[in-house]
């Protein structure tokens, strides 16, 4: 598999977790943050994976 669907996959993860953050955060913030922490996670991965 080539290493850019890998780093794309991510990267659309990380796209559904920044929405999960954004329509969580007024309702439960502590579930915002760990969406926001698994977020960071994706990003990274994405970046490391490309490198």
């Amino acid at each position: 598999m080539p290493k850019e669907v890998v780093v794309i996959g991510l990267l659309a993860l990380a796209g559904f977790l920044a929405g999960g953050v954004y329509s969580t955060w007024k309702t439960a913030k502590f579930m915002a943050i760990v969406l926001l922490v698994l977020l960071v996670v994706a990003v990274v991965g994405a970046v490391l994976w490309l490198i």
